[in-house]
């Protein structure tokens, strides 16, 4: 939950004002009380639908090639994170503006969904503003992260069967259990 404070800080530190944390966190607490801080939790967890849709279309683009019999590269696997990336996130962009709204000072932006008309009503543009630099920022980021994980299932994959390893957490090594 100290992630969200910290999030609040920062957006509030993106406006004129410009202030240290600990100028900022006792402004916050006068301005909105503890609620400040905790204002944007909701756009946070609709942010997880970026997360679910970005796997989902990674799966489906990196399966693709065995539809096919072809042979997966190192270059198909980017271009699958790379176009899935940027399907999910321009799909879910909208939440990251909600999120940066709910932060600003003022009254105007109260809730997650008031917050999300208010921006429909003002067009497109309001819900898709700065995307290029969050894309730019969120594709290199991504390919890494992707690239670990791609890494940690190839080490975990049993060779054999093709499957991952089942681990056991048993302390009797008769059991098979490895750790």
């Amino acid at each position: 939950l100290s992630y969200f404070k910290m999030i609040c800080i920062d957006a509030r530190n993106r406006g004129e004002k410009r202030m240290g944390a600990f100028q900022c966190v006792p402004e916050v607490y006068q301005t909105d009380g503890l609620k400040g801080f905790y204002r944007k939790m909701s756009a946070s967890y609709a942010g997880i639908s970026e997360t679910v849709i970005h796997f989902a279309i990674y799966e489906n683009i990196k399966q693709a090639p065995l539809k096919y019999k072809i042979a997966s590269t190192m270059e198909n696997e980017e271009e699958s994170v790379k176009n899935s990336k940027m399907c999910a996130t321009s799909i879910a962009y909208p939440h990251e503006v909600v999120r940066t709204r709910l932060c600003e000072e003022g009254t105007k932006y109260r809730s997650f969904f008031q917050t999300l008309s208010l921006l429909v009503q003002e067009g497109s543009g309001s819900l898709y503003h700065d995307l290029t630099t969050h894309l730019v920022r969120q594709i290199p980021n991504t390919a890494i992260m992707m690239a670990t994980y791609e890494l940690v299932v190839y080490l975990l994959m049993d060779k054999g069967n093709g499957n991952l390893l089942q681990y056991s957490c048993s302390a009797n090594p008769t059991d098979g259990g490895a750790w």
